[in-house]
C-alpha cells in the first residue's frame, strides 16, 4: 500500500505562482510513474503532467510552458511548479502513483486562481 499527501494549494492571483508537492509513504519513484491530474466538479479528471520511473515528463498542452513536474526519490517527493497561473487553472489537483494493476491516489489539494 502506498499513501500519497498532496500539500502546496492555495490561493493566487492570475499570473502568480504555486508550487505543489506530493510525499509517498515509502520509496517507490524507482519503480511507479508519478502524475498530477486535475478535476473540477462535474467534469472528468485529466492528466495535467506526468514523470515516468526513468524521469520522462509529459505535460497536457494546455500547461505546457508554464508547469514543471519534477522528483526528489531521496526524499519521496513530487512536485509541480506552476507559473503564469490562470484562472481556468482553478480546480483540485491529485498526485497519482502507477505501477499496473496498482493505482493509489492521493485526497487532493485546492489550487484557486482569482483576482
Amino acid at each position: 500500500q502506498v499513501q500519497l499527501v498532496e500539500s502546496g494549494g492555495g490561493l493566487v492571483q492570475p499570473g502568480g505562482s504555486l508550487r505543489l508537492s506530493c510525499a509517498a509513504s515509502r520509496g517507490i519513484f524507482s519503480r511507479y510513474a508519478m502524475g498530477w491530474y486535475r478535476q473540477a466538479p462535474g467534469k472528468q479528471r485529466e492528466l495535467v503532467a506526468g514523470i515516468s520511473s526513468g524521469g520522462s515528463t509529459n505535460y497536457a498542452d494546455s500547461v505546457k510552458g508554464r508547469f514543471t513536474i519534477s522528483k526528489d526519490n531521496a526524499k519521496n517527493t513530487v512536485y509541480l511548479q506552476m507559473n503564469s497561473l490562470k484562472p481556468e487553472d482553478t480546480d483540485i489537483y491529485y498526485c497519482n502513483a502507477r505501477q499496473r494493476p496498482e493505482d493509489y491516489w492521493g485526497q487532493g489539494t485546492q489550487v484557486t486562481v482569482s483576482s
